[in-house]
Parts: structure tokens; C-alpha cells; sequence
């Protein structure tokens, strides 16, 4: 007897259940059919298009003539994420009042946005269930989607993306350039300043010495050296012919000595000059003068390097702006597509069917087996 009241209360128990389903799967297709607000959705198709940075070794006339590219997928993606930012919605809230539009009144209670001063997360979570941005792998393109209570601000909305995105991404592109630029106009400042520098320090050095070439002056006292080793060689030569039988007191002997003694004094004094153990000679400043040139050679070259990164720098800055090209311009809808009324009282109606299927299934088994 008690199992039989059990199985009775069991079935009684499914029954409502089922019939609970079943009046819920049809108050819910009515209210797709009669009391779902109409939500028209504008579409925009868009792709990301930049111009390419050669890749040349060398500064060439040719890198003045851009080439058009395809932005990565990196790009894509990053512009779809801005597009469905908070970001994003505070400007296009700001722009057209979006909290009112989707929290008015006269919209059913069930698909508004149920306060209008709600917090801005929830007002993003909802944004997100009315925008909707695919990137297509295949196509490598970027498919807009809006929907709003009225084919206007369907379309304004949609409108007000394409234009922010190709905003945006030229902005992130010109920040990049300016960067770029004012590194190397940074790096070009330094360079100019160090060969300034280098120059000034060997025009002190030819200005302290009183020479304008070390080098050149050595070579001449060298060349000087050269001759007085020649002409005191001739003395000696001359010196050496006159007959042994000669007075040593004899006058040509004595002026003989006399040009010789000269001459080795003067070769003394002209290497004296070159080169001394007390320093500070001629050798030490061609020592210095070329240490000092060898910079000013260096500082020049890094900064005529410095100049030249400057100016490929300066043209690669404006091949990096991106532009947002649109396949396919917002468009203004005619009709509301949005709920599908049909096909959600289809699947409504449907799954209610299979749960109280389901219901029945094991409500039987439940009965079977307490019996």
C-alpha cells in the first residue's frame, strides 16, 4: 500500500512538472511572438590596410615610393579588442547617449538594459550582447555587427566603430613613429654634440702648439735633417781630400771643422725638436695631434651615421600608419531581424518537447521501479 502511494505521489509529482514545461515553453514563445522589442542590427565589414617599411640595406631613392600591405592578424585582433572595450563604449555612450537608448522604457523589460545608471561593468557585459565583432581567419577581415532598438542608432553605433577603430590604430602608429623619431633625433643630438666636442679639443691643441699639422711640421724637419746629414757628409768628404801634408792649423782645415762643427749642432737642434727624454717635443704632439684627428674622424663618421638613421627613420614613420578600409559601410536597416521570432519559439517549443520527454522517460522508470 505504501508503494503504491509513492508511485501515485511520483506521478502526480512529473505531471506538474511537465505541465510547468510545458506552460512555460508556450509563455515564452508568446512572448518571443508578441512582446520581443524589435532590434534592428547595421553590419560593416572592414579590413586593416598599411603601408609596408622596405627592407633596404641602404638609404635608396626607392624607399620614397610605399607599397601597400595587409595588416597581421595581430593587428586585427587588437582592433577587435578595442572595439569591444570599455574604452570604446564610454565614447560611443558619450557620443549618442547609448545608457538611455538601451534603457528606455518602451523597450520589453526582459531585453533592456534594466537601469540606466547601472555600473559600467554591467553596461559592458550588455554592450557585448549587442555588439558583436568576428575576425575571419580565412578572409583576414573584420565583421561589425550592432544591434539597437532603432535602424538609426543601429547604424550610428556602427558607424561611430569604423570611424574610433581607424582612429585608434593610426594613433598607436603615429605614437610608435614619434618614438622612433625622437630616439634618433635624440641619438643624432649626442653624435653632434661629441664631434663639436672632438673638433674643439684639436682646434685648442693646433691653437696651444701653434701648428696646424704636427705631421706636415715633423716631415719638414725631417727633410731638414735630411740635408744637413748630406752637407755634413760633403764637409767630411772635402775634409778628408786635402793632402795629409797639409798644417792641421791651415785655414781650409780650420773653416772645414769649423762648417762641420756647425752643421752637427744644427742636426742636433733639429732633432732635439722630434724627439727629447724630457717630452713635450715635436713627436708627443703628432702622438697627441693624431689621437685627437682619429676622434674627430670617428665622431664625424657616428654622426653622419646618426644623420642617415635619422632620415630613413623619418620616411619608415610614415609608412607605418594603418588605415581602417571598409569593405562594406554601415549599413541602415530596413528591417528588424533581431529576436528571431520564429525560430526562438521553434527551439522553445521544441526543447520543451524533449524535456518533457525526458520527464516521462524517467518518471516511468522512477514508477517501475519503486513497484
Amino acid at each position: 500500500m505504501s508503494d503504491h502511494k509513492t508511485s501515485s505521489v511520483v506521478s502526480v509529482l512529473f505531471r506538474y512538472v511537465i505541465r510547468l514545461v510545458l506552460v512555460s515553453s508556450v509563455l515564452v514563445t508568446v512572448y518571443w511572438s508578441f512582446f520581443a522589442s524589435d532590434r534592428y542590427v547595421s553590419e560593416a565589414t572592414v579590413f586593416l590596410q598599411k603601408t609596408d617599411s622596405v627592407n633596404a640595406q641602404s638609404f635608396d631613392l626607392s624607399m620614397l615610393f610605399t607599397s601597400v600591405g595587409g595588416a597581421t592578424r595581430s593587428d586585427q585582433v587588437l582592433l577587435r579588442e578595442y572595439l569591444l572595450s570599455v574604452d570604446m563604449l564610454r565614447k560611443i555612450d558619450a557620443a549618442i547617449d547609448l545608457r538611455s537608448h538601451y534603457s528606455d522604457s518602451r523597450w520589453d523589460i526582459f531585453s533592456r538594459m534594466w537601469d540606466r545608471d547601472i555600473s559600467i561593468e554591467w553596461f559592458h557585459d550588455y554592450y557585448l550582447s549587442r555588439v558583436d565583432v568576428v575576425y575571419d581567419e580565412f578572409s583576414g577581415v573584420l565583421q561589425i555587427g550592432v544591434q539597437a532598438y532603432d535602424a538609426n542608432t543601429a547604424r550610428a553605433i556602427s558607424r561611430m566603430l569604423v570611424l574610433e577603430g581607424e582612429r585608434y590604430m593610426n594613433q598607436i602608429g603615429h605614437n610608435l613613429a614619434e618614438a622612433q623619431v625622437g630616439f634618433l633625433t635624440t641619438q643624432l643630438d649626442l653624435a653632434q654634440r661629441r664631434y663639436q666636442q672632438a673638433s674643439r679639443k684639436l682646434l685648442d691643441f693646433q691653437n696651444k702648439e701653434g701648428l696646424v699639422s704636427p705631421e706636415t711640421t715633423a716631415q719638414s724637419i725631417t727633410a731638414i735633417i735630411a740635408k744637413l746629414t748630406e752637407r755634413r757628409t760633403e764637409i767630411q768628404t772635402s775634409l778628408a781630400s786635402l793632402p795629409k801634408s797639409l798644417n792641421r792649423n791651415h785655414p781650409n782645415i780650420k773653416m772645414l771643422k769649423q762648417s762641420l762643427a756647425a752643421v752637427d749642432r744644427q742636426i742636433n737642434e733639429e732633432r732635439a725638436k722630434l724627439a727629447s727624454p724630457k717630452g713635450k717635443t715635436l713627436n708627443y704632439a703628432v702622438e697627441e695631434f693624431q689621437r685627437l684627428q682619429m676622434e674627430v674622424t670617428f665622431t664625424q663618421e657616428l654622426y653622419k651615421s646618426a644623420l642617415m638613421a635619422l632620415e630613413k627613420g623619418r620616411m619608415d614613420a610614415t609608412r607605418m600608419l594603418k588605415q581602417v578600409s571598409i569593405l562594406q559601410l554601415p549599413t541602415l536597416p530596413e528591417y528588424p531581424i533581431e529576436p528571431g521570432r520564429i525560430y526562438n519559439s521553434v527551439v522553445t517549443l521544441l526543447s520543451a518537447m524533449l524535456i518533457a520527454g525526458m520527464l516521462m522517460l524517467l518518471g516511468s522508470i522512477i514508477k517501475d521501479h519503486i513497484d
